[in-house]
């Protein structure tokens, strides 16, 4: 596919005399033709740096190129540090695939644009057919990511995928479609709920985010696996870290495996087992604020002055919700093991909110 579309670019170049660039939807460089005159600050970082700033994707897409059924004349902005451009969406079947980018002093004309309209065809025809694949080898993320080892197994041999890999959780939106045939390659996905992707170890993070924000929801990512066979251990981690995010605000939208501490624990029990746990805390659950109070001290390890900087109180009011609070849970804040056991339930009451 890539030496298709190179080809394309550099014939669309020599045609029309101008510099050439190829992106997916995701703003990503998948192919550009030799340079010759001036290029702008957008086209060298482009191609230095495989892709478009957000900021620059923001400016593009605010003239509809998304939506655009044929090409679209972008104005020079000296702020941004673009030059003049043509951009002429890479459509097949109704969907735009991508984008091609042609730096314009003027001399391409409408007449120059149709004279290229067959090889623009040609490289929206590959990157459709990039897609469909795409879509098909995302439809084996279940199976990949089953219980079952030979299920696992025959998926992984059909899916040839490079390590270091990360699994997300997404939660699906009723009344929203997430396009996931935009995310960058190299990304495989799945819809559901939860929508099931396998990524890139790098590229973890900033796709968990831009799936879920799509649907308008929350995220979890698994650890990172060198080995794409462990993928399914991966799921696993990013099922628990989606059950935090929507859970516990401090973790949304996205919530990464690596970074839940004592949530890492808690997020595998059980409801019934949670709300046991909870259950050890229930007088101070029946006042948020003196929950809030203990749940903080906790957290600062039993330093009151930093618990009573956090809550914005004095600290003889710490002192008497403290008190009240030994009270409420009949235990004693300076035995170990009472705070520990009431630390879990407290943490353990946001999960089975």
């Amino acid at each position: 596919m890539q030496a298709d579309l190179q080809e394309s670019v550099d014939e669309i170049a020599r045609l029309l005399g101008a510099s050439a660039t190829l992106e997916d939807r995701a703003f990503q460089l998948l192919a550009y033709a030799a340079q010759s005159g001036d290029i702008d600050v957008v086209r060298r970082e482009s191609i230095l740096r495989r892709r478009a700033s957000d900021e620059v994707r923001a400016y593009f897409e605010g003239y509809g190129i998304a939506a655009a059924p044929g090409p679209v004349r972008i104005p020079a902005d000296a702020e941004l540090g673009v030059l003049a451009r043509v951009c002429v969406p890479l459509r097949h079947g109704g969907v735009t695939y991508g984008y091609l980018w042609l730096l314009d002093d003027g001399a391409i004309t409408d007449a120059l644009l149709a004279g290229v309209a067959p090889l623009v065809g040609r490289a929206a025809a590959t990157l459709a057919q990039e897609a469909r694949s795409r879509q098909d080898l995302g439809g084996r993320l279940r199976e990949l990511f089953s219980a079952d080892p030979e299920r696992r197994a025959g998926a992984l041999a059909r899916l040839d995928l490079p390590g270091p890999v990360t699994a997300v959780a997404v939660r699906a939106a009723e009344g929203r479609v997430a396009a996931l045939w935009t995310l960058p390659r190299g990304v495989l996905a799945q819809p559901g709920d939860p929508a099931a992707l396998l990524t890139p170890g790098h590229a973890a993070a900033e796709t968990a985010a831009r799936v879920a924000a799509m649907y308008g929801t929350a995220a979890g990512l698994g650890g990172p696996r060198e080995d794409p066979g462990e993928a399914w251990r991966s799921w696993r981690e990013a099922l628990w870290a989606l059950r935090v995010a929507e859970r516990v605000p401090r973790f949304a939208p996205v919530a990464s495996w690596r970074e839940l501490g004592v949530y890492r624990l808690l997020s595998r029990l059980p409801a019934e087992e949670l709300r046991e746990l909870t259950g050890e805390a229930a007088g101070l659950l029946a006042d948020p604020e003196l929950a809030r109070t203990v749940e903080t001290y906790l957290d600062r390890g039993g330093h009151a002055q930093e618990t009573a900087a956090e809550l914005g109180v004095h600290r003889q009011t710490l002192y008497y919700r403290l008190a009240k609070a030994e009270r409420l849970a009949a235990a004693d804040l300076a035995d170990g093991e009472a705070r520990l056991r009431l630390h879990l339930a407290l943490k353990a009451a946001h999960l089975s909110a």
